[in-house]
């Protein structure tokens, strides 16, 4: 086959190196492979699981929380219910790892971490809208790191007079805008650190954690070197009212302990609002959204499959335990209200408060930087992706050492507007809930993985079990409620409407789609409960294959048996001639993408199924045998008429087919590689007076006898292209339109009288017609022949009996009686019919062959009834007789029909095989 040796690397589903054709001897060094020639060169990865995954992590998820925030918790919420959330937090988040661990041990992964993982996993919508969230997030943690960060410079460096910290130079002026001053500064400081690299941040990381480390250790020691003391602490109050507070350290101390095992909640000095678990939960849970720091990292990283995994259980094992120590030493150690009243109090108790100083500065310093190079990487992978057009466009320009600078340019600046909240703990419930919902979406790609049984889906890390998916998705739902229930709402909804935005915006990708195998997987087995021998005709529906030659002159009647469907099944069948062993490969495969781009344009719900056979009649029993699965199998076969009217290009007519809608030119790149001038050229032009026809009289009506001896309904379709108002656009009901129906067999008077199968199929299709959305409201009319010698009460009786018959179909439709005697005239003149009594073998079929020939006067009678009473109608609704036996009346057969059809306008020939009313419940 032409592309069994096509080079995994063009569709991204492997890491190989580059190089490898070389390594394998299928190129000289120094030369391209053709297939990436015009490739970019791909950035070096220079990060390992340490600098790159382990050390930002663990930075991330100390942050300001360690140093300004283990106090806050502790003290309000006491010590038990202080575990208790921190178990709740990591239960979370240890759920969402072993997600984040399946799907990075499943594939190469690039830049853009998170996003990256989502997007790959569920598709664009899912990705771009929960992408954006996350970036959103990180954007909002950034700001929070920087507040945390100025209010401890402020606490030691701030000028307020009553301010409760020990020692420092008080030079800074403090208020409101002093604060979003300083958060500026502070944020123009990490914009020049990121600017310069994520390399050289995660090197200077490094040092970094070590600082932190050895604060930590400084103040582990510190309560056996550093005696009990007492404190005053001031804060203002209400109305300018300056509050005292007397605060003891204790040391190690039973008392302490016993004192601080339970909850007391009170009034938080920097927001002034009494706090509660809810909100105590979602600024200590600030100290959780730092697990991605390394999976945001991937696109720097030398293996993010290995590093990513090994790298974030390692941080957040080691922050759990340090947490949990520092939970036990501080409510052993500290009464209540020193760890309520003073967040910085680490500074007071410890061996040399300039470690605690500068443990905090680093620690919030560098999870601001992380946050920002983290969201910068997000903004970037989703600029690139383009789904979100222009807005985010210049944010995929890179420098020449491949840092994406504009995206850090936009983080910056929205992270300049966060800080205006002014205080830490007001902004973080928004972060806790985005951070919750881009968890629960990891939860939920990797529940989608495992739930769709893609043999594919086989990641190295095996911890995970769809239960832990689970699990990961209902608790970080049912926590984001709880912290904050209107945060959580409109966030759910924001990623509702960026979802709906995403899916009717963005082109298709060539990503994969979860959601294409899970509903594989759900078809399949629903599939296989829909039981043939369990069809009841109360639940029958038109199942359609339409054979297409061409679709430049099928369009309309493709459009029209689209509306005829009732939400069966819909199947655009082709034959292409010509046989296998001529060709190196299978020639339809080649062509599907073309005919799926066709259904797209003309926005109708069909399968496609192509074959390739030495003849059309051979073709079309292939695909009338072998079209559908288990219950879902056509059961009408529908036709274009057989004449010689010459044809017209529909696509010549229709604007989308003519040049590409306003807006849509950069779809090309999605849209499976059928673009419009390569439709336009695939499809053949329509058929002129002098060309050949690939279909003879006989295989035509040799393909109708087929389908009726298969069991299969017929329609043939004639003068469908005058069809107006058919198109994807279109927006009438069909109220000035009008359905006539004539149920019964024109072509034979000696049965006109009666009502068999075909006539019941007939009407029924004229009333799922009449149910669709474009004809809901067209008129029906049902036209009933009679012959004036049977007299007025004969007339009466056929009418009564029809009318009887249509409300027990509940078939609403105004009948219209019609004399025929000149008609029946024509007919016995030119041939004997079969009585009624002669006729008892052909009594059981649904209709008697054609008589040998019928007088061109009777045709033309029939066809000037049909004008006189039809010619204003939308679409009519005929008998189609069984065809001849014998090919050689083939050609005879369709004249018959051609003349009774000429000029009426848009006509469907039906002749129906199987039973399809009901007038039982």
């Amino acid at each position: 086959m032409s592309n069994e040796h096509t080079p995994l690397l063009t569709s991204g589903v492997c890491g190989l190196a580059v190089g490898m054709a070389t390594v394998c001897g299928r190129g000289q060094p120094g030369e391209t492979s053709p297939a990436h020639a015009g490739a970019p060169k791909k950035e070096p990865r220079k990060l390992d699981t340490f600098f790159g995954v382990m050390v930002p992590t663990v930075l991330s998820m100390f942050s300001i929380v360690l140093f300004l925030r283990t106090g806050f918790i502790v003290g309000h919420a006491g010590l038990l219910q202080g575990l208790l959330m921190l178990v709740v937090a990591y239960t979370i988040i240890f759920f969402t790892i072993l997600s984040i661990c399946a799907i990075s041990t499943n594939g190469a992964i690039k830049g853009g971490g998170a996003y990256y993982m989502i997007s790959r996993s569920l598709g664009p919508e899912f990705g771009g809208s929960i992408g954006l969230m996350f970036f959103l997030a990180k954007v909002c943690a950034c700001g929070v790191y920087v507040l945390g960060l100025v209010e401890a410079i402020l606490n030691v460096f701030g000028i307020e007079p009553d301010a409760a910290v020990l020692g420092g130079v008080r030079v800074l002026p403090q208020g409101y805008w002093y604060n979003v001053l300083y958060s500026a500064v502070v944020l123009l400081l990490c914009l020049l650190v990121c600017l310069v690299g994520a390399h050289i941040y995660a090197r200077t990381a490094f040092v970094i954690l070590l600082v932190v480390n050895v604060t930590l250790l400084s103040i582990l020691i510190s309560p056996l070197a550093v005696p009990a003391q007492d404190f005053n602490i001031t804060h203002h109050g209400p109305g300018n009212q300056t509050l005292h507070y007397d605060v003891s350290y204790t040391g190690f101390n039973a008392t302490t302990l016993r004192s601080n095992l339970w909850r007391g909640y009170t009034l938080d000095y920097s927001t002034n609002s009494v706090m509660s678990f809810s909100t105590v939960f979602a600024v200590m849970f600030t100290s959780c959204t730092g697990i991605m720091a390394g999976a945001n990292m991937s696109g720097e990283l030398k293996t993010p499959s290995v590093s990513i995994p090994k790298g974030t259980i390692l941080a957040v094992v080691y922050t759990f335990i340090v947490f949990v120590v520092l939970f036990f030493l501080v409510s052993s150690t500290c009464e209540r209200d020193l760890m309520t009243q003073d967040y910085g109090f680490f500074q007071r108790i410890n061996v040399w408060p300039p470690f605690v100083t500068i443990g905090i500065y680093c620690g919030a310093l560098s999870a601001a930087m992380s946050s920002m190079i983290g969201a910068s990487r997000i903004l970037h992978a989703l600029a690139e992706d383009q789904l979100f057009g222009l807005p985010l466009a210049p944010a995929a320009i890179k420098s020449s050492s491949g840092n994406p600078w504009v995206a850090v340019v936009y983080t910056w600046a929205l992270a300049q507007c966060v800080v205006f909240a002014g205080q830490l703990n007001a902004v973080a419930g928004l972060v806790t809930v985005f951070y919750l919902l881009a968890y629960a979406a990891v939860d939920l790609a990797c529940l989608a993985l495992e739930w769709a049984s893609a043999p594919n889906f086989r990641p190295t890390f095996q911890l995970f079990s769809w239960h832990t998916c689970l699990l990961g998705i209902v608790s970080c739902l049912v926590m984001m409620f709880v912290i904050n229930p209107v945060y959580s709402s409109a966030s759910i909804v924001v990623l509702l409407l960026l979802l709906l935005f995403l899916h009717y915006r963005s082109p298709t990708s060539s990503w994969g789609y979860i959601s294409q195998a899970l509903i594989f997987h759900q078809v399949r087995k629903y599939l296989l409960m829909l039981d043939v021998r369990k069809d009841h005709v109360k639940f029958w529906r038109p199942q359609v294959l339409l054979m297409v030659a061409n679709p430049r002159s099928s369009s309309q009647l493709i459009l029209f048996v689209n509306q005829l469907k009732k939400g069966g099944l819909f199947v655009l069948g082709h034959v292409q001639l010509g046989d296998l062993d001529s060709f190196p490969s299978d020639p339809v495969q080649q062509q599907y993408n073309f005919w799926l781009s066709l259904v797209d344009k003309l926005g109708v719900k069909a399968f496609v199924d192509l074959t390739l056979s030495p003849s059309v009649r051979q073709g079309t029993q292939h695909l009338l045998r072998i079209t559908g699965l288990g219950g879902m199998k056509p059961n009408t076969l529908v036709l274009g008429f057989y004449d010689s009217c010459t044809p017209d290009d529909y696509f010549l007519q229709d604007p989308a087919f003519c040049h590409a809608s306003p807006g849509k030119t950069q779809e090309d790149h999605y849209n499976f590689g059928v673009d419009l001038p390569s439709l336009q050229a695939h499809f053949p032009p329509v058929r002129h007076v002098e060309s050949p026809r690939w279909l003879s009289p006989e295989e035509y009506v040799g393909i109708v006898s087929d389908a009726i001896k298969m069991d299969k309904s017929v329609c043939l379709g004639r003068y469908l292209f005058e069809l107006q108002g058919e198109g994807r656009d279109s927006k009438g009901d069909g109220s000035e339109r009008t359905i006539d129906v004539w149920p019964l067999n024109l072509l034979q008077p000696s049965r006109c009288d009666r009502v068999d199968v075909c006539s019941l199929f007939l009407l029924q299709m004229a009333c799922v017609l009449n149910m669709s959305g474009r004809w809901r409201r067209a008129r029906m009319r049902i036209f009933l022949n009679v012959e004036a010698a049977s007299g007025e009460q004969g007339w009466a009786v056929n009418e009564e009996t029809f009318r009887e018959l249509l409300r027990k179909l509940r078939i609403r439709a105004a009948i219209t009686i019609v004399p025929w005697d000149a008609a029946v005239q024509s007919y016995c003149a030119c041939c004997a019919g079969p009585e009624d009594g002669e006729d008892a073998a052909e009594d059981a079929a649904e209709a008697a062959p054609l008589p040998r020939a019928l007088s061109d006067n009777f045709l033309s009678a029939v066809n000037g009834l049909l004008m006189e009473h039809s010619s204003q109608a939308a679409v009519r609704f005929l008998y189609l007789p069984r065809p001849p036996a014998h090919y050689s009346q083939s050609q005879q057969y369709l004249s018959q029909l051609e003349a009774v059809t000429n000029g009426l306008g848009p006509t469907l020939l039906i002749h129906g095989v199987t039973p399809v009313t009901c007038t039982d419940f």
